[in-house]
């Protein structure tokens, strides 16, 4: 056991390392299979098998870079200014409190969020970022102020013990900013920075335990926490509900859901919606978090994601935790329901989350 864990942490040290910034990202080559995770091309197309971590380590590379040259890079050390937090009084929701802040993520901008804090916990306790579906209420949903019962994941990961965070996505809840005015390329690299701010936010709090954090988002959070934690290593757990399948199966190829200001603009402009073209797909992307935990709820009745999209993505990522002796962190979870995250599956992604923050602590 101590073993194992040990060449995963060396595993994810050498394929991860410091949180990736965008002015670091490689020339990358063109993949036309994006499906293959374990080759690996040069400049002019040769391929290589995957063979190792050094070779994957390459591979990952050039995962992060074509997303960015659809997402835009992300930002440099230069916009992380102080955090300088701002919060309201605390509610008391007896097993926890819960407080309205707000935090600087740059210059010229400040997040609202919710901060949910146990009060019966072993300090310092493990941490979540909990991130939000397309919802008017934005933030106030996965804490239980309205929305959908079955989305109200802070609140539930509170009750268990977890410190919470639940930020706004830029257009949503409270929180109003024109990240292309701010010089993004795409709301989604916005919301990727936000996101690794909070992560600031959460590592510096006394009450948590900066090596114990995860993330976990339904719909639009659920492929949050998947863009978010490729830039970040602090996040140890990944879970994604009714997140992503791969672009061959979203509404059979039209990926015009994905183009809009919301979201990445370039897939349009600069792709054309051509699926030929467009750099990145899902499948890396999962493989990419490798060694790190993975847990998708994906219903099989979803109208958003085809599950037969979903299974491409894992069967495509499975061989990679296989690789890097991580098979039993990458689960995938198939209920029959609509696009939902149903009572039952939560229950299971929550004692997922449990073990492998606990596997992380030793």
């Amino acid at each position: 056991m101590h073993f194992t864990r040990h060449i995963l942490t060396l595993a994810f040290l050498v394929i991860a390392g410091a949180r990736v910034r965008g002015d670091d990202a490689p020339a990358a080559p063109s993949y036309p299979d994006h499906a293959r995770l374990l080759v690996v091309r040069d400049l002019v197309g040769r391929e290589t098998p995957v063979g190792g971590l050094d070779a994957w380590r390459v591979r990952r590379a050039h995962i992060l870079t074509h997303f960015q040259e659809v997402a835009g890079r992300l930002p440099d050390n230069e916009r992380r200014v102080p955090l300088a937090v701002e919060r309201s009084t605390p509610e008391d929701m007896l097993s926890y409190t819960r407080t309205k802040i707000t935090f600087a993520t740059e210059p010229g901008d400040r997040v609202p969020a919710w901060l949910l804090i146990p009060k019966a916990r072993k300090s310092p306790a493990p941490a979540m970022l909990c991130l939000h579906q397309t919802t008017k209420l934005g933030k106030d949903e996965p804490v239980g102020r309205g929305g959908k019962p079955n989305l109200a994941y802070a609140r539930e990961l509170a009750e268990r013990g977890y410190v919470a965070i639940a930020p706004d996505y830029p257009g949503f809840g409270d929180y109003r900013v024109d990240a292309y005015r701010l010089g993004y390329a795409s709301a989604t690299m916005k919301a990727i920075w936000n996101n690794l701010r909070a992560v600031d936010l959460l590592a510096a709090l006394p009450e948590v335990d900066a090596g114990r954090i995860g993330v976990i988002g339904h719909s639009l959070g659920g492929h949050n926490a998947i863009f978010t934690a490729l830039f970040d290593d602090r996040l140890q757990v990944v879970v994604s509900s009714c997140g992503f399948n791969d672009f061959l199966h979203y509404f059979g190829g039209d990926i015009a859901g994905w183009s809009h200001a919301g979201y990445m603009p370039r897939l349009r402009n600069e792709y054309a919606l051509d699926l030929h073209r467009v750099p990145f797909d899902f499948p890396e992307l999962i493989g990419a978090l490798a060694p790190r935990a993975f847990f998708t709820n994906s219903p099989t009745r979803d109208a958003n994601f085809d599950v037969a999209g979903v299974k491409a993505c894992i069967a495509a990522a499975r061989p990679v935790y296989e690789l890097l002796g991580a098979h039993d962190r990458l689960r995938a979870v198939y209920p029959d329901a609509e696009h939902d995250f149903p009572p039952e599956v939560r229950r299971a992604a929550y004692q997922f989350i449990d073990e492998n923050l606990a596997r992380a602590s030793r």
